[in-house]
């Protein structure tokens, strides 16, 4: 996984390439002092994972972000916590908090990774990541029983857990894979072969009625009918 390091403070920049050094996985591509110059890198280099420190003259790490037209995995490095929301809205991989230990940076590498492995895999992929809190949390698809929209957020109903996500619907209807999802509501998305069984107005799930709506009936019932 190549990465670069955004830092006004050539000592922070030194911490990084130390740690990146010792991460098997990871390769320190280039390190910028100034963002300016990381811009013009960018336009020329592709790289898979950003760490980018939030207050550097000139610019914000936020401003220099959002000014990437391809957006590589990103992992926010400061000294100030009061960032921490806003870099959850720009899904961050992580926010690492100065001075961060090695055991912290890797934990972070370790979430970017999974999440690049994730990206590459395409459909082979048998799982995939839900933003929670500050976290993206892997979930196993066939962990799902079903997802429900309530608001700005959705529930996703596990096997033995419920998992809220600050997420729209429109967003999980893309992550969930359409062979092993299907929509029955506006607010609700099932798992197929979690269905045990579906009636005119509503399929049970381990005992939990859910409702099924006109606009959605005939598509279950046609996905229903090909097993």
């Amino acid at each position: 996984m190549n990465a670069i390091a955004v830092d006004d403070e050539p000592m922070a920049l030194e911490v990084i390439r130390a740690h990146a050094a010792k991460v098997p996985f990871l390769e320190l591509k280039a390190q910028f002092t100034d963002a300016f110059k990381a811009l013009e890198y960018l336009q020329k280099e592709s790289i898979d994972l950003l760490f980018l420190d939030i207050k550097m003259p000139d610019i914000s790490g936020l401003d220099f972000f959002n000014s990437l037209s391809k957006k590589p995995l990103l992992i926010f490095t400061t000294a100030y916590s009061e960032h921490a929301v806003t870099s959850f809205e720009m899904d961050a991989v992580d926010y690492l908090l100065k001075p961060f230990s090695l055991a912290r940076f890797l934990k972070s590498c370790n979430k970017a990774y999974e999440l690049y492995t994730y990206r590459n895999a395409g459909e082979a992929a048998d799982f995939f990541y839900i933003k929670t809190g500050y976290e993206q949390l892997k979930v196993q698809y066939e962990e799902i029983l079903y997802a429900e929209a309530a608001g700005n957020y959705v529930t996703f109903v596990l096997k033995d857990k419920k998992i809220l996500s600050r997420s729209t619907f429109a967003e999980v209807s893309g992550l969930l894979p359409p062979d092993r999802f299907v929509r029955v509501h506006r607010s609700y998305i099932v798992a197929l072969n979690k269905i045990d069984k579906a009636e005119r107005h509503q399929v049970t799930i381990h005992a939990t009625p859910i409702p099924v709506s006109e606009a959605y009936r005939q598509n279950l019932m046609g996905v229903l009918n090909k097993f």
